[in-house]
C-alpha cells in the first residue's frame, strides 16, 4: 500500500513526516516555502493518519518501511529528511536503516530517547466524540474542551475531522489502532542505530522533549549532529514560531 502525499515544487527531494494525530497538510505553508527556493517537496501522511491508509500494524518498522516503499515508488535518492515528534522517531530510524538514501536529516524537538505515554487525555477526548450527535466544528471542539485545555492544541487535533457525507463527520486518523498502539510511538530508536551524514536537531525553548541530558545519546546516534534551539516555542516549534524555525532549516539544507 502507499502512502498519500502532497508534492509541490521541483528539484531537489526533501520529504517531511508530521507528528502523531498530526497530518501532512499542518506543514503545507512551510512546505510551499521550501518548495519556491528550489525543493521537491513531499509532504507525506504516515499510515493511519491523513489520507494514507489504515492498517493494524503500527510501530516505527513499519512506518519506517512505509518510507522505503514510497521512495523505491518515486525513485527518490539523495533525500534531505525531516521529521517532527513521532516522525522525527520514523525519520531517525529511517536513515540509520537507509543512510544511503538521505544525505541530510532533521529531527523537530524529540530525541532518540525512550517516552512514557502521555496522550491519554487526547485520546480519551476523541474516543468521547459521538458523531452520531455532534453535527458541528464547534460541537466536536465543546466536548474535546473537556479533556483537552489548550485551544491551540484543540485546532491541531480538529483538523482531523472531515465530511464523509452531507452532514457526517467523522476522524481521518484510524484512533482505534492508534490508542492500541500508543505504546509505540515513544519507543526508543535501536540502541546501535547510526547515521553518519549532516543532522540538525532543533528544539523549542519552552519544551522539554529534547534536554540537554540527551544530547549525548544523539551524539552516539548521529555523531554529526548539531542541535538548535528556536527561541519562543514549544513543541510544535514549526507552527509557534515558523521565521526561526524555516530559517535554521534552510541554513542547514543550503550549506
Amino acid at each position: 500500500m502507499q502512502l498519500h502525499s502532497n508534492i509541490i515544487g521541483a528539484g531537489r527531494p526533501f520529504i517531511i513526516l508530521h507528528g502523531f494525530l498530526g497530518m501532512s497538510d499542518n506543514w503545507k505553508t512551510l512546505g510551499n516555502r521550501f518548495s519556491e527556493v528550489g525543493f521537491e517537496v513531499h509532504l507525506v501522511d504516515q499510515r493511519n493518519h491523513g489520507r494514507s491508509f489504515h492498517d493494524s500494524e503500527f510501530n516505527y518498522d513499519v512506518l519506517a518501511d512505509d518510507l522505503k516503499h514510497y521512495c523505491d515508488v518515486h525513485q527518490l535518492k539523495d533525500i534531505i529528511l525531516l521529521g517532527h515528534s513521532m516522525g522525527g522517531k520514523t525519520a531517525m530510524l529511517f536513515a540509520t536503516m537507509y543512510s544511503e538514501l538521505v544525505s541530510k536529516l532533521l529531527v523537530a524537538d524529540i530525541s532518540p530517547r525512550f517516552y512514557p505515554i502521555h496522550h491519554d487525555a487526547i485520546l480519551a477526548g476523541l474516543s468521547a466524540l459521538n458523531f452520531n450527535e455532534i453535527k458541528s466544528r464547534g460541537a466536536a471542539d465543546k466536548v474535546l474542551s473537556n479533556y483537552v485545555p489548550e485551544v491551540g492544541t484543540r485546532l491541531f487535533l480538529l483538523k482531523n475531522l472531515y465530511w464523509v457525507d452531507k452532514g457526517q463527520l467523522a476522524l481521518r486518523i484510524n484512533l482505534e489502532v492508534l490508542k492500541d498502539n500508543v505504546h509505540e510511538v515513544g519507543e526508543a530508536l535501536p540502541v546501535h542505530s547510526k547515521f553518519e551524514s549532516p543532522t540538525l536537531f532543533l528544539r523549542g525553548d519552552k519544551s522539554e522533549y529534547v534536554m540537554s541530558a540527551d544530547e549525548a545519546l544523539i551524539k552516539q546516534h548521529f555523531p554529526l549532529a548539531t542541535i538548535k534551539t528556536i527561541s519562543n516555542a514549544g513543541h510544535w516549534l514549526h507552527a509557534e514560531n515558523p521565521s526561526d524555525f524555516y530559517q535554521a532549516v534552510i541554513t542547514f539544507i543550503t550549506n
